[in-house]
């Protein structure tokens, strides 16, 4: 579907719009509760902004807007695999893309409406090409927004072949904070977690909330705990909330990258809702999995 035929099926006047961005196509949200921004490449959300609030999503201004590539920020979806490829000859002899092959492939827009406040899309991702190549063929993917004074994102994954489907996925969320040596985040306390950083050591529980204080890539397993992002500067809370997740990724950089400034990360957190390691999902055929995240915005007294 092109952008006129976008604009002519699911344009809701002072609502919603589609236009493109370098290339890409985008939806524009402007409703009463909430403004945000989707990218059909992803269906990858990288502004949300609930009335009266500041945006809650980071997103890179040195982020790429090219046909093909990641954006960096906002909530890349992650799948068939979370992070590095495990399998190293995917395709043409290398490992397939980090994060798999979702995020950089263009999803169809099925549903469009406005109920109350808030505004309901709900994009597709199918066999490709791409993905036939890797080995991934059979499958259906619903990325369900419900976007208004709060956020939900649910991802259902469909099995529509005769054999088990076993994969990754994330809803590689980067949270905006106004400074994350000041930022804190609360749920995990009672969770050891894998340390990246220090080459997949697993650490215990820390039991105290988590303040980043240098590089940070933590997986942390078998828990599906609502976690509390404390944007002390900001003066707000972002509750985070998820179901069918049993596992949750804390990440900042602590650097300059090749899309992100080198004060950026000064303004970002990701904590990610995640089925990875040893909570990836095998999924009979002719089933379905779906994974959601729920995010509320509370101001500080």
């Amino acid at each position: 579907m092109n952008l006129a035929q976008l604009n002519e099926h699911f344009a809701i006047p002072g609502v919603l719009s589609f236009d493109k961005h370098n290339g890409l196509v985008r939806a524009n949200v402007t409703s009463p509760a909430a403004s945000a921004t989707i990218y059909l490449q992803g269906a990858h959300i990288t502004h949300w902004q609930p009335t009266g609030q500041q945006p809650a999503l980071f997103l890179s201004r040195k982020s790429d807007f090219v046909p093909g590539k990641p954006i960096r920020g906002g909530v890349p979806i992650a799948f068939p695999w979370f992070a590095t490829d495990s399998n190293p000859n995917r395709y043409q002899g290398k490992p397939g893309p980090s994060h798999g092959f979702a995020r950089i492939q263009d999803w169809t827009l099925a549903f469009a409406a406005l109920s109350g406040d808030d505004l309901h899309l709900t994009f597709t991702l199918g066999p490709s090409d791409l993905s036939r190549e890797m080995g991934f063929d059979g499958f259906k993917l619903a990325f369900q927004l419900t976007i208004g004074p709060s956020l939900t994102m649910a991802l259902t994954v469909a099995n529509e072949s005769d054999k088990p489907l076993h994969f990754e996925e994330a809803l590689h969320t980067y949270f905006a904070v106004v400074d994350v040596h000041e930022a804190t985040v609360t749920g995990l306390g009672p969770t050891p977690f894998i340390d990246k950083t220090d080459n997949f050591r697993v650490k215990p529980a820390a039991n105290a909330p988590f303040t980043p204080t240098a590089f940070t890539d933590r997986i942390y397993e078998n828990t599906t705990a609502t976690c509390v992002i404390r944007d002390v500067p900001g003066r707000r809370s972002i509750t985070v909330a998820k179901t069918n997740s049993n596992t949750t990724v804390v990440f900042n950089p602590w650097k300059e990258m090749a899309d992100m400034g080198p004060d950026e990360w000064h303004e970002m957190l990701c904590v990610e809702t995640v089925n990875a390691a040893a909570n990836a999902i095998t999924l009979a055929p002719g089933t379905t999995h779906t994974m959601q995240a729920h995010i509320t915005i509370q101001k500080a007294g």
